[in-house]
């Protein structure tokens, strides 16, 4: 973890920071009325009831001391329908001001550890929709969609993490997901290879065309010029 960032169980005193933090979230996303309520009192509520829940779990992610990021998840399980496990994580949140320094991973390696204490085998988390950036984080930590959710056994997070740690502390510029995003050019490029031929041959024919056309014009013009006339039928105007 990088120097000045910590994560620890949400406590009572943290409340205001994390009401701040969510109406922040609010109104940072597209779609906000979505995240969490804009009532402040409300909210204050409404974390308190996750807090006191069996099984809720808040997370504060902390740069250089200060409040800089959140996630909010329950515990599930086992139940009627399961003997199952797992770890609902229903929203993360890092400040604009504080991302690229390490705290959503630091939030998720904290997760996984929670996840791992409960005897969780599996972590879901449901994005917004148009959140992408979330889901792009999401997914190269291992989470694949489930229904509405996505989901991550809790060892496949805890070795993506571990990987993605070993990536940043070896100085490796090229981010896990950098090679997918060059696959896709060069299929691309391929692609657009394998249409040039084509697309040569209609050019060819179009410039053949436009030459016949120009042929004929030309006999027209002389045909009118010197009285006589054309020596082709066929143009059309």
């Amino acid at each position: 973890m990088r120097l000045g960032v910590q994560v620890r169980q949400a406590e009572p005193g943290d409340l205001e920071s994390l009401v701040a933090l969510c109406l922040t979230a609010r109104g940072e996303a597209a779609v906000g009325s979505q995240l969490c309520t804009d009532d402040a009192d409300r909210l204050r509520d409404q974390l308190g009831a996750l807090l006191a829940v069996p099984g809720g779990r808040v997370l504060v992610a902390l740069l250089d001391d200060e409040p800089a990021g959140l996630l909010l998840a329950r515990v599930v399980g086992p139940g009627p329908f399961t003997d199952l496990v797992s770890l609902d994580i229903e929203a993360v949140y890092v400040l604009p001001a504080a991302r690229r320094r390490g705290l959503g991973h630091a939030l998720l390696v904290a997760a996984a550890a929670v996840a791992d204490e409960a005897g969780a085998t599996e972590l879901y988390s449901s994005p917004l929709p148009g959140a992408r950036g979330m889901q792009r984080f999401l997914a190269r930590l291992g989470f694949a969609p489930a229904a509405s959710h996505r989901a991550v056994t809790t060892a496949t997070l805890q070795r993506k993490l571990a990987h993605e740690h070993a990536h940043v502390g070896s100085g490796t510029v090229r981010r896990p997901g950098s090679r997918s995003l060059e696959d896709l050019i060069a299929r691309r490029r391929q692609v657009r290879a394998a249409r040039q031929p084509a697309e040569d041959q209609v050019s060819s024919r179009v410039s053949g065309a436009a030459q016949s056309r120009a042929s004929i014009t030309m006999q027209v013009n002389r045909a009118v010029q010197s009285g006589r006339p054309s020596s082709s039928s066929t143009t059309t105007w």
